[in-house]
């Protein structure tokens, strides 16, 4: 992605951390509400698919899927351009801290939930900076050869899976509206033609797959004696 889009995530993260600090104080009497996110199998499922399915559509062939789509993208909206994906990207990371600074209580604590947060962030950029500099595919505008795989949907769908899991367990209807945000960046990185469809479902299983990770490899240990602390007082 752009050094302009990391600033965006940057700022959004930080703004929404200092914006949930100002409320944490009004949470000392509650108890922690972080339980561990256990692995299993199916949830390898669709991170896996859309990997598998990215890496298998990216075909140079003339009569391939990516082809095709690119090419009914330069036949139909061939001058679209819009900037709403630079922004809604991190629209989930501002709505998971926005909620549980208005009282809306996620499922985990600010302390751990950050930590999960920066780990499954590093884990997404320091992967898709890996391929794209291995894979040199050129994007479909010729602008540079970063195409392979789509950062923005990359982190769109980290960005989703973070707010899912907080919140799922509370609004059901919650994943659907995390995921529509990130497949609407998918969509619109291929309309704005800066990416194939294989960039685009090799990010978004990126995405998925490291915020997972980090969630399915942390011990919920930050804070916590603090917390104790603080309950023992009242």
């Amino acid at each position: 992605m752009r050094r302009s889009t990391y600033l965006v995530v940057l700022q959004t993260l930080f703004i929404s951390l200092c914006f949930s600090q100002v409320l944490f104080g009004q949470q000392r009497d509650s108890v922690l509400l972080s339980k561990p996110v256990r692995f299993s199998l199916n949830q390898l499922t669709v991170p896996a698919g859309l990997i598998a399915t990215g890496i298998i559509l990216n075909n140079n062939s003339p009569r391939s899927i990516k082809n095709w789509v690119a090419k009914e993208r330069d036949e139909h909206i061939p001058t679209f351009h819009s900037g709403v994906d630079n922004y809604l990207l991190v629209a989930p990371i501002a709505l998971a801290y926005g909620l549980d600074a208005f009282g809306v209580k996620s499922k985990t604590d600010i302390l751990n939930r950050t930590v999960i947060l920066l780990k499954g962030e590093i884990m997404t950029h320091a992967t898709v900076c890996l391929l794209k500099s291995k894979t040199n595919v050129l994007r479909p505008d010729g602008s540079n050869s970063y195409s392979f795989p789509s950062g923005h949907t990359a982190q769109a769908f980290a960005a989703a899976t973070f707010l899912s899991e907080e919140y799922k367990d509370r609004f059901k209807w919650m994943p659907y509206v995390a995921y529509g945000m990130a497949s609407g960046v998918g969509a619109m990185r291929i309309a704005n033609n800066k990416h194939y469809v294989s960039d685009v479902l090799l990010g978004a299983g990126i995405g998925i797959l490291s915020m997972k990770v980090a969630y399915w490899t942390h011990q919920y240990r930050w804070g916590q004696k603090r917390e104790t602390r603080r309950l023992q007082t009242y």
